[in-house]
């Protein structure tokens, strides 16, 4: 650190020594030339910075066009949310509590540089939990977004919901408005924000990590903002998996199958239905059949 830097310089010093990618470490130097000091005798440091930043550019830019990425491939599972809101609204917070994954949590902004994953497993369904950059940031990703099923937008404040759903282009998406920190606030500031809320007729759950308040909620709504059906297969004789086949509802046996596997259908003379779509536990179906929400299929083959 250079003499006389303060404190704004030392943060992000300390975040270029535990960033864990380029595109992290350039943030990071740009802080830090920024909250330099700037006199004569920091003249050298502050050139040494701006030949780090060149070189990291010109690194970013050849991996760009070699085809090389330092970003995070995220395949979308069959259920996806994205987690969208401003910096330090508690993002990487909700992800860690509703899922199983440990992000990077900061007390300054722009901490989250890329997309980070977690799954949250509701009712025996597994979720994809997808946390963007801020929406302000260069790193966010509006592709994730445009493709996801649900839209957790996370806010601390009424105004920020306008600044963001107006840069939101996926309007078939469901959303959830999270007000978030709601443990910073009075019973009766919590009250005019519910009224508020429910008068714009939103979809939304006041949540506090610090005090787990409406995480329950939150986690019942993702998952009732899926329009699906859950199919639990079984070998004959045998218990029935615990993971079930997601589907779309009114999908039939041989939809199913498929979903299992590529020509599977093929395969099979004929099934056995247990649950709700079955006239009789046991019921002979062909592939025609349209199944219902937890319905347990045996498929027997040639």
């Amino acid at each position: 650190m250079p003499i006389n830097a303060g404190f704004e310089y030392a943060r992000a010093e300390e975040k270029y020594f535990h960033a864990q990618s380029d595109k992290e470490r350039l943030v990071a130097l740009e802080e830090m030339l920024r909250t330099a000091p700037a006199h004569k005798g920091s003249e050298r440091f502050r050139g040494d910075i701006r030949l780090k930043i060149k070189k990291l550019k010109e690194s970013l830019v050849k991996a760009k066009k070699s085809g090389k990425s330092n970003k995070k491939g995220i395949k979308k599972e069959d259920l996806q949310v994205v987690l969208i809101g401003l910096t330090n609204s508690g993002k990487s917070s909700i992800l860690k509590a509703l899922t199983n994954a440990n992000p990077k949590i900061a007390s300054y902004g722009f901490a989250t540089t890329e997309p980070e994953v977690g799954t949250l497993n509701y009712a025996n369904c597994n979720i994809q939990i997808v946390d963007l950059p801020p929406i302000a940031s260069e790193y966010f990703e509006h592709g994730i977004v445009n493709s996801a099923d649900t839209l957790l937008i996370v806010i601390e404040k009424i105004h920020e919901l306008e600044e963001i759903t107006k840069l939101i282009r996926n309007k078939k998406a469901k959303q959830i408005i999270v007000f978030n920190k709601i443990d910073s606030y009075d019973v009766t500031a919590k009250r005019k924000i519910t009224e508020t809320l429910k008068t714009k007729k939103y979809n939304f759950v006041l949540t506090s990590t610090k005090t787990n308040e409406g995480i329950e909620e939150l986690k019942e709504k993702i998952f009732k903002s899926f329009n699906i059906i859950r199919i639990y297969t079984r070998q004959p004789g045998k218990k029935e998996d615990t993971v079930p086949v997601i589907m779309s509802p009114n999908s039939t046996l041989e939809q199913v199958a498929e979903k299992i596997l590529h020509g599977y259908s093929k395969k099979i003379k004929y099934a056995k239905v247990w649950g709700p779509s079955s006239k009789f536990n046991g019921q002979k179906i062909g592939q025609k059949h349209v199944v219902k929400d937890r319905d347990i299929i045996e498929f027997y083959t040639d």
